[in-house]
């Protein structure tokens, strides 16, 4: 069989890549292309850049992946017909590929369904959406990559899921991730059914998710302990912004543009009026007292604004300082993937936390509906993905009524 792989063509601190092909004769051919790296940043062993999330580096790799299937095609081609190599028009079209910025997919080919679909919806979807679909687009992109070989909409079955999914693991991607593609994937499918093109959807296996890590939330009894800690005074702002996510149930995106003109007097209630940044969907939140302690203690303003990153490494101190040390398994990015580690709780508070914290906290003393109508989710299936089910307080109150009911059977018994 033909073979090819990718060489830095000098120890050099910029070396062009150059693609080895040994032909029929198992001589071997060095063909230049115009891409670059610096010699430190590339992994021979895996040929390609050691940190394919880099901005620059990324784009290589994508390059990289498409001559990886470009190549392997052609030789594939050369091998059944038992033609020889020509290496004067592989290196061409290896330049082409290399250069070309409109890039074109294969027809009937998956990524070909995929960026029609994505494009076609565009203007539908939020821009955040767009980018989560992009993400499963690049991550099937360098799959066929790592296949050498296009995707057609055909090889789309439960055979293909099996292996996409070894190769996510072993790449260390997360369950998450991997699964939410192969769910994109059967979006498409369905799209193309629905439009008359015949997929293989009706027999495609999804397995469900295994392993999957506890949600972490902060409990009532927790908040308690945030609300009531002697804090320093540079980190009350970030305290602050904690309480109030975890009693309003919104993204940082959204909690922390919260200001005087935010809040609006309704039915005799004051309430927080506002468009969610992520979908655009308007909402009126009755103020929960919590709230109004902050405001009241802030001269009836919200607290300062903390960027982002800021915030994210404050909230961990304030949860430290408060002693919820409870261990947790999560997701801790190691490198450039994320591997599940048991770590303190308050090794694991982002940001995000407080909106799980609303509806885990809330969940069964007010009515779901309401309860969605606050965060802004429009489905519940969406919404349950945010409650925790191991929620410590519910089980105690699970406890308290076995407990309730078990004494009075006794009493009524004797």
């Amino acid at each position: 069989m033909l073979e090819f792989s990718f060489l830095l063509d000098a120890a050099r601190p910029t070396s062009a890549i150059t693609v080895m092909v040994i032909d029929e004769k198992g001589l071997s051919h060095h063909l230049k292309t115009p891409l670059r790296i610096q010699a430190d940043m590339w992994d021979q062993q895996k040929q390609c850049p050691v940190n394919i999330y880099k901005k620059k580096l990324k784009c290589l790799n994508v390059r990289l992946n498409r001559l990886r299937v470009l190549i392997s095609s052609y030789l594939r081609s050369c091998f059944e017909r038992k033609k020889r190599v020509a290496c004067t028009s592989l290196s061409r079209q290896i330049k082409k590929v290399a250069l070309d910025e409109d890039i074109s997919y294969t027809q009937d080919g998956l990524l070909y369904f995929m960026m029609n679909y994505i494009m076609s919806r565009k203007h539908l979807i939020t821009n955040s959406t767009y980018k989560r679909y992009m993400v499963f687009f690049r991550l099937i992109e360098r799959y066929e990559g790592y296949l050498e070989s296009p995707i057609m909409i055909s090889d789309v079955s439960s055979v293909f899921v099996r292996s996409f999914l070894e190769f996510g693991r072993g790449q260390n991607y997360s369950d998450s991730t991997i699964f939410r593609t192969v769910e994109f994937i059967r979006t498409i499918l369905n799209f193309l059914e629905r439009r008359g093109i015949r997929t293989c959807v009706f027999d495609l296996e999804i397995p469900k998710k295994q392993g999957e890590q506890a949600m972490v939330t902060l409990s009532e009894d927790e908040l308690i302990k945030i609300k009531r800690m002697p804090i320093p005074l540079h980190l009350k702002p970030a305290r602050d912004w904690l309480v109030i996510s975890c009693y309003t149930g919104q993204r940082l995106s959204d909690f922390m543009r919260f200001d005087f003109n935010t809040v609006k007097v309704v039915a005799d209630k004051s309430c927080l009026s506002f468009t969610q940044r992520k979908t655009g969907r308007r909402l009126l939140l009755p103020i929960h007292p919590a709230v109004s302690t902050i405001m009241s203690q802030n001269d009836e303003a919200f607290p300062k604004r903390v960027p982002m990153q800021r915030y994210n490494e404050q909230i961990k101190i304030v949860a430290r300082l408060a002693g919820i040390n409870e261990l947790v398994s999560v997701r801790i990015r190691k490198g450039y993937r994320s591997v599940i580690s048991t770590v303190p709780k308050w090794q694991a508070v982002t940001s995000h936390i407080g909106r799980r914290s609303f509806a885990s906290n809330f969940y069964g003393s007010i009515p779901t509906p309401l309860l969605m109508e606050a965060t802004g989710h429009s489905s519940e299936q969406m919404f349950n993905r945010y409650v925790n089910s191991a929620d410590i307080e519910r089980i105690k109150m699970l406890g308290n009524y076995f407990e309730m009911v078990y004494r009075k059977k006794f009493q009524q018994s004797t």
